[in-house]
């Protein structure tokens, strides 16, 4: 492609609600456009980044036996209905309704059109296993699209759906994706990590993210310094304390905490470690047809992690409950104890089950009870985990101990098991004869989003550095002076030679100055640059390596020989 043809609007100025390296470059570099909150233009330079990552996916979807398919954009909302998860996915999904007043629904995620489409077309156990994917476009009502294609409402995803006559062979299954998702990270050049994750709204268990390693990502991930071993912060669990601190020696007693209600306070109060105190997190859960006051209950050394928090209650969302709401129950904000469960819901944390020497408050104003048992509640009350792990934490698997580091969904595979073979009765005849419910799994990767992760990982104060696979272009030919008959012929001769070996390759053949040229080629971020410029008299040009920045003199003779070696 000659620059002077290409339609590659760069920019000095990026988008005034930009913040992230990807959405300031992508814009800046003439990849994206935005025409609303959340939606975008992808260019020219974007549409073969996206082609490029699809084809990756494409060739490992081939290789594990998944067969591609199109589905509609434009979903039934009766679909929807019969799954249950019309009022779930809440006001993310858009609906809206055709001439004929039926209801339709834009596809954020395609389980229930996937079951459709195999339901009473495959009805026998030897026609399974069977694996199916789309590369589509979805759509998300996003309350706060930020972040550029980090956070979008309409953006680009593979699903792929699998159906299975058992668990084993959805096992299986999940771990060929798993591999297969790893080898596409891996090819696209992004350090990224494996880890366990929570279900969401999609359902099921057995849940993975991929997160791409970034300080700009949205999760928070816990990793073991000595194993494989990660977990998002929302479903990551710790090994049992092997040491505690000195537990406090006192009997069952009640005792005046005057204006004491925050752990710290109370920690202080009793010269004891939070450990042995136990805080209530009092929160709203909000229900599809009611919302309830629940107290959680859990060591004064750890926090309450909310997703955790929901899955204990089967709840659709949480949020935060005023003193007032709290008094209204009977209750006193501050010294709320967990020995008294006649109020409000209580869910406490399993680590405190059987637990001794415990600090709670006494439910009564300015009082706390020392040398508290909570094995005489452990019949009655409900536990869950629900604790956020903390850094320095013991790892589930091995002797090693959690950090945290930031990282960018990219991918999440799920196991559905019968969710929503069951919801849509999609049944097949087993060996029997006998009609059994498909047990599936579904297996997401963000295609819009590794663009953006790509260039987050990837990136420097100059603008973006793509990874061999996902460049747009991998050589960009620079003539520095267009007036100049010899610079020229030397370019286009090279830039004819690399595109019969079918390199990809943009010759910038625009009447700008070198230091514009320049700039512009960081900004988009040709993995390499050939610069035909003055040196040229001397039988040099020049590779600038966008990566390392360094630009090497070669010989004019040697210079195809050199590119090709490189590409």
């Amino acid at each position: 492609m000659r620059r002077s043809r290409a339609f590659i609007p760069t920019s000095k100025e990026a988008p005034s609600d930009a913040q992230l390296a990807s959405h300031i470059f992508l814009s800046r570099a003439g990849f994206v456009t935005q025409t609303a909150a959340g939606l975008y233009n992808y260019l020219p330079l974007a549409k073969r980044v996206i082609k490029k990552i699809e084809n990756v996916v494409n060739e490992e979807m081939e290789k594990v036996g998944a067969q591609e398919v199109e589905l509609s954009f434009v979903t039934p909302a009766d679909l929807w209905a019969e799954s249950g998860r019309i009022e779930k996915f809440g006001k993310e999904l858009l609906r809206f309704r055709d001439r004929k007043d039926n209801m339709f629904v834009l596809g954020p995620t395609h389980e229930e059109m996937m079951v459709d489409l195999v339901r009473n077309r495959v009805n026998s156990y030897k026609n399974l296993p069977l694996n199916l994917y789309q590369i589509k476009t979805k759509f998300r009502d996003e309350a706060r699209p930020r972040f550029g294609l980090m956070r979008g409402r309409e953006f680009i995803m593979k699903d792929g759906y699998s159906f299975h006559a058992s668990t084993e062979d959805l096992d299986r299954e999940f771990d060929a994706m798993e591999v297969a998702y790893k080898k596409i990270l891996t090819r696209l050049g992004l350090d990224y990590r494996v880890v366990e994750a929570d279900s969401g709204a999609i359902g099921g268990s057995g849940s993975k993210e991929l997160m791409v390693i970034a300080d700009s990502g949205e999760d928070t991930i816990a990793i073991c310094s000595s194993c494989e071993y990660g977990a998002n912060i929302e479903a990551a669990v710790r090994a049992s304390r092997k040491e505690t601190p000195e537990a406090p020696q006192a009997g069952f007693n009640k005792f005046q905490t005057l204006d004491v209600k925050s752990i710290d306070d109370l920690a202080e109060f009793f010269k004891v470690d939070p450990y042995y105190t136990v805080k209530c997190v009092a929160k709203k859960l909000i229900y599809e047809d009611e919302t309830e006051i629940v107290l959680f209950f859990l060591r004064g050394s750890d926090d309450l992690q909310e997703v955790k928090a929901v899955n204990a209650t089967d709840a659709l969302d949480i949020e935060d409950v005023s003193e007032e709401e709290l008094k209204a129950l009977g209750l006193v904000p501050g010294f709320i104890g967990p020995l008294d469960q006649d109020k409000a819901k209580h869910v406490i944390d399993s680590e405190l089950k059987n637990a001794a020497n415990m600090i709670v408050g006494a439910n009564e104003l300015h009082y706390h009870y020392v040398g508290a048992d909570l094995s005489v509640i452990s019949e009655v009350a409900y536990f869950a985990d629900i604790a956020e792990v903390n850094e320095g934490d013991s790892c589930p698997h091995c002797e090693g101990k959690l950090s945290f580091t930031k990282g960018i969904e990219v991918g999440h595979i799920f196991k559905l098991g019968t969710t929503y073979s069951e919801a849509l009765k999609a049944e097949y005849l087993d060996e029997n004869g006998k009609a059994q419910p498909f047990v599936m799994g579904t297996y997401g990767m963000g295609i819009s989003r590794l663009v953006a992760s790509v260039i987050e990982q990837h990136h420097d104060d100059n603008g973006c550095i793509w990874t061999k696979e996902t460049a747009p272009y991998m050589v960009n030919i620079m003539i520095s002076n267009i007036k100049d008959e010899t610079q020229v012929a030397v370019a286009e001769e090279l830039y004819k030679n690399l595109q019969e070996q079918g390199v990809e390759v943009m010759l910038d053949d625009r009447k700008e100055r070198f230091g514009f040229k320049m700039k512009d080629a960081e900004l988009i971020g040709f993995p390499y640059t050939v610069i035909i410029g003055k040196e040229l008299a001397n039988g040099n040009v020049q590779i600038f390596d966008r990566r390392t920045t360094e630009k090497t003199p070669v010989a004019v003779d040697e210079i195809f020989n050199r590119v090709m070696a490189l590409v």
